[in-house]
């Protein structure tokens, strides 16, 4: 079984950057991409950023691109979610993913098959 861990998540002051990190218990498989997504109080899990194992291809969600970037290490079994420019509205859980997943294509949370627990990121206005 495969374990993902999340790190990074903290308060931090709008206009400002974090850094997350996904650490996978096992070497991700060529077939797969790997994801975030995230869940703000109230509302569904929503498709963040995803990037391929080669990572020549990625996929963001509209209101984060060019804010956002998703870095990988395949060597270290770690992707990371660099996050600039934060905004209240980017307060959620974020959770790490990786699947099967064609970058870019469907979005939807049934394409990852193992799934990190979330860490909170909250951004104050």
């Amino acid at each position: 079984q495969v374990q993902l861990v999340e790190a990074g998540g903290k308060l931090v002051q709008a206009g400002g950057s974090l850094g997350l990190s996904c650490v996978a218990s096992t070497r991700t498989p060529r077939v797969y991409s790997m994801g975030w997504f995230r869940q703000a109080p109230g509302e569904e899990r929503e498709f963040v950023a995803a990037i391929s194992w080669s990572g020549g291809k990625t996929d963001y969600e509209d209101s984060v691109k060019g804010r956002f970037t998703i870095p990988r290490d395949n060597a270290k079994n770690t992707w990371y979610l660099q996050m600039n420019s934060l905004k209240p509205e980017d307060t959620a859980v974020y959770s790490c993913a990786e699947g099967p997943y064609v970058v870019p294509g469907d979005r939807s949370q049934s394409q990852y098959v193992y799934w990190g627990q979330g860490t909170q990121v909250t951004v104050s206005s």
